[in-house]
């Protein structure tokens, strides 16, 4: 199987420049962190609306210890040491079931720094919280086709902040435990540390099935060591990051059964939060990477996403009605105050603490090959836009059937190569950049002020797919660097979920 990970050399590049580029990338993330700091402190201060404590972090300052500190300390130190050698050797099925289970170990042990209580058996639970409304749902079709009628605030029965701001799928997760006798806080805590540890397999299994398996296994200890599981326990939020994992994965193995399996979980994530409309980036890069059958997988995948679009709508929910309600409903609250100019550039701050400082410079090496690969995509593509196959008669219609099936082949042509050149550059450099496209996105759209910490983990965990592209013999110092930043963060200050 063909490898993706980083080149051995860039030309024109030493390993001393190299070394140069590495510590002015980090310089510049250090910067911006204390800039987005010291601002942060200064606007609330002045009262300015931040709505965060310890911007750019939606917590609070609160230096403390716990009983988890020790073993979060324990599993840094284990996977700093051995977990490169284990991740290059150990036989494939011993070391995906190893990263969950050290995922798992990771993120309880940070979630245990602030106690078992309030770490994870009280930090889904206040009124905020998809729990607070479990009692309330007594009747589950009731619930989807009301739905949106109580998304606005104000009103005597509305949802509470986090209910409100998803599709009701988030919801229905916590009603689902519920249910089958998983209620409760403790329950719903370990069900987001169990689920989200999984981008620790999925991310992998995507990387293998692409062609990318030494990326797969080089990616593995920065996905265990995320310093963002400092939200994953507990937050729903991990859950959330675990479907798109998944789902990208099943797009990424062959068939179109698994094809439709993955685009039906990323038609459910669809309705765990709006944002992943965005997912949609990542999807299209991994169906261009795939090596074959990647029409038919398209369209498989989407006809999963159809289809339980369709369940949703049929039962009274329709996605496009709450995203307009919940616009409204986000500029009801904290929103309304928090400034986009801080939070525009500040988000990205939080973004770096989330994912970790290794993210600038393994993002730096994949702009690199990307730019190296611009000739490769110059090649392949037409210098000029192919001609219509065949153009509409005389005096005929101007659009019809026969319009557009030219512009579909007109479509193809072009496609065909771009998807080509898109494989050229493989999996290492187009999932971040995807990922990279997402978070724009996002950013920018002014819908992301705060919280993105925990809100963008479904795109950090490819954002460090980048990872794979680090130095060998760099990547346990850049491991260090991601466990301290996550030890820090999680003793430093109070994070609320």
């Amino acid at each position: 199987m063909t490898s993706t990970t980083a080149p051995a050399a860039t030309p024109g590049r030493t390993p001393t420049r190299r070394c140069r580029a590495d510590a002015l990338v980090l310089g510049v993330e250090l910067a911006l962190l204390a800039v987005a700091v010291v601002v942060g402190a200064l606007l609330n201060a002045r009262g300015a609306g931040l709505h965060a404590d310890a911007a750019p972090l939606y917590a609070t300052w609160r230096p403390h210890l716990g009983w988890g500190s020790p073993a979060a300390l324990l599993v840094a130190v284990a996977v700093v040491g051995w977990g490169t050698r284990w991740a290059r050797t150990a036989r494939w099925s011993v070391l995906l079931v190893s990263a969950w289970l050290a995922a798992v170990a990771w993120t309880l042990s940070l979630a245990l720094v602030d106690g078992w209580s309030a770490g994870l058996t009280r930090r889904l639970t206040p009124q905020a919280e998809y729990l607070h409304e479990v009692p309330r749902v007594t009747d589950i079709p009731a619930m989807l086709a009301g739905f949106t009628g109580r998304i606005l605030d104000f009103q005597p029965d509305s949802w509470s902040t986090h209910t409100a701001g998803h599709p009701p799928g988030a919801l229905l997760i916590f009603v689902l435990l519920d249910r089958v006798g998983l209620g409760g806080g403790t329950a719903a805590a370990l069900a987001c540390v169990l689920v989200g540890a999984t981008v620790a397999v999925s991310v992998p299994v995507t990387l293998r099935a692409l062609g990318a398996a030494d990326a797969a296994r080089a990616v593995i200890p920065f996905l265990v060591l995320l310093p963002g599981a400092v939200w994953v326990g507990a937050s729903a939020d991990g859950i959330f990051a675990a479907v798109v994992a998944a789902g990208l994965a099943l797009l990424a193995v062959r068939g179109r059964a698994t094809a439709a399996a993955g685009g039906a979980l990323l038609g459910f994530a669809l309705h765990l939060s709006y944002g992943f409309l965005l997912v949609g980036v990542l999807a299209l890069a991994v169906l261009a990477l795939r090596r074959t059958h990647r029409w038919g997988a398209l369209l498989a995948a989407c006809a999963g996403v159809t289809a339980v679009t369709a369940i949703f709508v049929a039962a009274g929910f329709e996605w496009w009605e709450g995203y307009r309600l919940v616009v409204e409903r986000y500029y009801q609250g904290w929103a309304a105050d928090r400034p986009y100019g801080y939070w525009v550039w500040a988000n990205l701050a939080a973004l770096l603490l989330s994912a970790g400082p290794a993210l600038g410079p393994a993002l730096h090496r994949v702009l690199l090959a990307a730019r190296s690969q611009w000739p490769v995509l110059r090649g392949v593509l037409p210098a000029r836009a192919p001609a219509p196959l065949a153009g509409p008669a005389p005096g005929g219609p101007r659009f019809g059937p026969g319009a557009a099936a030219n512009c579909w082949r007109a479509a193809g042509r072009l496609a065909t190569p771009a998807a080509a050149a898109v494989r050229a550059a493989g999996p290492t450099v187009v999932l971040p950049l995807a990922a990279v496209a997402a978070v724009v996105g996002a950013d920018l759209s002014g819908l992301s002020k705060a919280e993105v910490e925990r809100i963008w983990l479904p795109f950090i965990v490819w954002l460090l797919v980048a990872t794979a592209r680090l130095p060998a013999g760099s990547r346990r110092w850049w491991l260090a660097g991601q466990a301290v930043t996550a030890l820090a963060v999680n003793h430093l200050v109070w994070t609320v979920s």
